[in-house]
């Protein structure tokens, strides 16, 4: 008889958790999940995927403004929000049953509770009928991040990004308060679907962490787009009014009314409740879940990845995480994961496109570099009259003529920086990129295309 109930108990079923399971019960473990919440996590659920969703709703804003230079009549749409909300339900509500049956069709146990360490080798699920504990070999903490609202006067007045796709009604006056991709991403929502947005950043400057040119080019393309940036700017006070509006007070002592007040400051580690204190479990200064190379906490028998330990936070590098993990428990193969010219994107309007480091960070690495870049105006909207630019940029290490980096803003910059991002893992010199024939007219084409360094 098995000395424990499972090989593996994960507790979390987000990217990083499913895929984990998945791969570890393909392997041959005797795997269970626990999730009390909804199956795909975060990315599933309230992040990634309803948010392209809403991206492409806002969009089409912009597409009838632009349709009427192309000879198509102009008009007044109107948008309904509870269409959009409610046919993203039923969306995610088909996803949620993917990820069940995947997990089922591999024969994962799935435990419909909340997931609690009891100890090394133990975990507590709180199920319907009452607590359950089992036991396992191995304990994989998948519970991903969770927003975090700074405690200040009238701060429960504020949502998160949490609650923000299911509004009941859709604010005519939004105010987003944070710097991060999060907060910009649904300043460009709410701002293309029609409602009066104010973004707020206690800084100089949003987006911190990305390349500076981008960071300067793209606040320029938002503020052409409506969204009121206001930057060093920040809330001190939150009051309901009695209408149901709220006014909030900023630090230099002015007042903004708005509808809604998303607060988009930042995700902690979703550690709340599961039981850390009766482990070995030791989290980082940021309070991370503290992991070796092979995702193996101060605890052997446990083990975590994903948004929880604080890396990168992005699904594709979860997913990868986890395949890693389950490979190197239950497949005998070395814990392999490489963090380096990872691509991502930020689903602001323009869209952002990145991949390697930044120009600071790569002038700091590197030393001699050679910078290329290009600001147009698309040919779709030479007709549109659309103001709307594109950057490109590539960076180059002088000594090896290797491209080390690609950042872009502009329509589909994602889709086009993923290619990219595979020409600069594999190796690509800029000698390379020039005699690779572009495809004409594209956007894209500009990669391939970029013959004299700007510095």
């Amino acid at each position: 008889m098995p000395l424990y109930d499972y090989d593996l108990f994960v507790i979390g079923a987000g990217s990083g958790g499913v895929r984990a399971s998945r791969i570890a019960a393909s392997l041959g473990a005797r795997v269970a999940v626990a999730e009390d919440r909804y199956m795909g996590g975060t990315c599933v659920n309230v992040g990634c995927v309803p948010k392209k969703l809403y991206v492409y709703a806002s969009q089409f804003s912009d597409s009838f403004r632009d349709a009427e230079g192309f000879g198509w009549a102009s008009g007044q749409p109107q948008f309904d929000w509870p269409t959009l909300r409610d046919n993203k339900r039923q969306e995610i509500a088909r996803l949620n049953g993917i990820y069940e049956n995947l997990l089922e069709g591999a024969a994962v146990e799935i435990h419909s509770g909340r997931g609690r360490i009891a100890g090394p080798h133990s975990v507590v699920v709180s199920l319907p009928e009452g607590e359950r504990e089992f036991s396992a070999e191995r304990i994989l903490i998948a519970t991903g991040g969770w927003p975090h609202i700074p405690d200040f006067p009238g701060s429960e007045h504020a949502i998160s990004s949490n609650e923000v796709f299911d509004l009941d009604s859709f604010p005519q006056r939004l105010i987003v308060v944070g710097g991060g991709y999060i907060a910009v991403e649904f300043a460009g929502i709410f701002n293309g679907l029609g409602a009066e947005t104010i973004q707020l950043y206690r800084r100089d400057l949003f987006l911190r962490g990305f390349d500076q040119e981008i960071r300067e080019f793209v606040a320029d393309e938002i503020r052409k787009k409506g969204v009121d940036l206001r930057f060093n700017s920040n809330v001190e006070r939150i009051d309901k009014q009695a209408d149901g509006r709220l006014l909030a007070t900023l630090v230099d002592g002015s007042q903004l009314a708005a509808d809604t007040i998303l607060y988009a400051t930042g995700r902690k580690p979703n550690l709340l409740g599961l039981g850390l204190e009766n482990v070995n479990v030791a989290l980082t200064d940021a309070g991370a879940v503290a992991v070796n190379d092979c995702f193996q906490t101060s605890e052997p028998s446990i083990y975590a990845l994903g948004d929880v330990i604080g890396r990168m936070e992005l699904t594709p590098v979860a997913l990868a995480e986890g395949m890693a993990l389950a490979k190197h428990l239950f497949g005998d193969e070395p814990c392999r994961m490489d963090y380096d010219a990872v691509a991502s994107a930020v689903f602001c309007q323009p869209n952002i496109g990145t991949v390697g480091p930044t120009e600071e960070a790569a002038r700091e690495q590197y030393g001699d570099i050679a910078v290329y870049t290009s600001s147009f105006r698309p040919l779709k909207n030479t007709i549109s009259g659309s103001k709307e630019r594109t950057l490109m940029k590539l960076i180059v290490d002088k000594a090896s003529d290797r491209v080390i980096a690609a950042h872009m803003v502009g329509p589909e910059a994602g889709e086009i920086i993923q290619g990219i991002a595979i020409a600069i893992k594999s190796g690509a010199t800029k000698a390379v990129f020039d005699s690779t024939i572009g495809i004409h007219p594209t956007a894209a084409e500009e990669f391939v295309t970029l013959r004299e360094s700007v510095r």
